[in-house]
């Protein structure tokens, strides 16, 4: 027997408890027949005014992540989907890789992570060397971000990290500030652009920023959810998001 509504496919999608982008972003990309289950990650809304306190927040919803995987999984998801960025860059390709394994052994499932995600989608537009990203962090998890491109065979031209003040206030980033810095990083060096980041609002910007530089503009919560589908055979092209789910 199939859920009655995920019939499809039933997604179960760990986010952080103080995260309002992930959910909304990932219902308006979910296609007929497949269903969101959100579990939230504990996440204490601290102040994340340095690389210092940044780090410890990202370290307290990493160590948190797999109690919201033990509490999805009493609806017996049929995949889950990591809808936290900055722990799946952490320690490179390799600390990539050994998260993810913690998810698919403690869930028992086949899982979507973000840094994963956003390697596939590079590679899947094809022919791109050089990128730049941006992220709401601050530059110690910048680092991690970079380390884990460059090992994925990127070279990184540039990046911006806007350093916010609060984990809710990556979601209260206003879109001309993510426009703005879309431009900064582009330029004929570029080949494509990276947005890191999962509670900053940038799926509908990406879609629009790719017509206005002509290249690949990537935002984590498309890719992330792009990569979910994919991997579970669900081949469905969903306009409005840019072309990783509309032609990939």
């Amino acid at each position: 027997m199939t859920d009655i509504l995920g019939w499809r496919h039933c997604f179960g999608v760990l986010g952080p408890s103080t995260n309002t982008i992930v959910q909304p972003d990932m219902e308006a990309m979910r296609p007929v027949g497949v269903t969101n289950h959100y579990s939230r990650i504990f996440t204490p809304n601290a102040q994340a005014v340095s690389n210092e306190t940044f780090m410890a927040g990202v370290s307290v919803i990493g160590q948190n992540t797999l109690d919201a995987v033990a509490s999805v999984m009493t609806a017996e998801p049929d995949s889950l989907v990591m809808g936290m960025s900055a722990v799946t860059f952490i320690g490179g390709v390799a600390g990539a890789n050994e998260f993810r394994k913690k998810l698919e052994d403690t869930g028992r499932v086949k899982a979507a992570t973000g840094s994963h995600a956003c390697a596939e989608a590079l590679q899947a537009y094809g022919g791109i060397k050089r990128i730049a990203f941006m992220s709401p962090y601050f530059p110690a998890a910048n680092a991690e971000v970079k380390r884990f491109f460059q090992e994925s065979g990127y070279e990184v031209v540039r990046e911006t990290c806007l350093q916010c003040p609060r984990w809710t206030a990556i979601a209260k980033v206003p879109a001309h500030t993510v426009r703005d810095t879309f431009q900064s990083l582009d330029g004929d060096d570029v080949d494509a652009i990276v947005q890191v980041g999962t509670n900053l609002s940038a799926v509908k910007l990406a879609a629009a920023a790719e017509l206005w530089l002509g290249k690949p503009v990537i935002a984590i919560n498309t890719a992330i959810y792009w990569q979910a589908l994919r991997m579970n055979g669900i081949p469905d092209k969903i306009e409005g998001f840019g072309r990783l789910l509309a032609e990939f």
